[in-house]
């Protein structure tokens, strides 16, 4: 917004509109780095949610509850959900193939036991019948491939009575997850491995939402008083 006021001055002055350019006197809001990473879930915030929605046993509920146990297990980005396909998933070797949509690279993972269980009983329960690949679907005619997550997540937050301040989309079980691995001690290089992250410095602000943690292990300098 600042940028644009300054070209329409300074386009007024080039029109002798206006006596003087007024354009360097503009001043763009401070923005510091980092400054926009929404809050997180906590971890009994994440166990509520999960509770509630496997208590959901129609269709719909077996794909959420499915779903929800991708987001908060391996911190997955919504698309790479919606795109998981049937084949993605090796059960005799228990692992699972996530496709990041951003690096264009793939990821092999331990099929965790809930994350299987959950998935399994929707495959038997609760996804319709279809030759789409995909493993999640629309639950009604035409049966393709499901559109956003987030108003399922919306919903499943609602009904576990939890309120995550700010934005409350799927992205918080992934910066939840991301969170919970730096405070477990994961090295910054496989956090950002496991979240399909180009470059370290994606993975960088989850370091602002662990800040508790930091203070932990803050240093004292010697002969200074360290205040808090």
């Amino acid at each position: 917004v600042a940028e644009r006021l300054r070209s329409i001055l300074r386009y007024l002055h080039r029109t002798d509109r206006t006596a003087i350019d007024l354009s360097p006197h503009v001043i763009a809001p401070l923005l510091y780095a980092y400054e926009g990473v929404p809050s997180i879930l906590e971890r009994d915030q994440i166990a509520a949610v999960l509770r509630v929605a496997g208590q959901d046993k129609t269709p719909i509920g077996l794909r959420d509850h499915a779903i929800l146990q991708l987001l908060a297990t391996y911190g997955l980005r919504s698309s790479e959900i919606r795109n998981l396909r049937i084949e993605d998933i090796d059960w005799r070797a228990e692992a699972i193939r996530i496709r990041h949509t951003k690096t264009r690279a793939c990821s092999y993972l331990p099929l965790m036991a809930p994350v299987g269980e959950a998935v399994l009983a929707y495959l038997r329960a609760g996804r319709p019948e279809t030759d789409a690949r995909e493993v999640f679907i629309r639950t009604r005619a035409p049966y393709r491939k499901l559109g956003m997550l987030a108003s399922a997540v919306r919903r499943r937050l609602h009904d576990a009575g939890v309120e995550p301040p700010g934005k409350s989309g799927p992205h918080i079980f992934r910066h939840a997850r991301a969170v919970e691995m730096l405070r477990s001690a994961v090295p910054q290089k496989i956090i950002g491995d496991m979240l399909g992250h180009r470059s370290a410095e994606s993975t960088a602000p989850y370091l602002k939402l662990a800040i508790e943690d930091l203070r932990d292990i803050a240093l004292c300098v010697p002969g200074r008083e360290v205040r808090s």
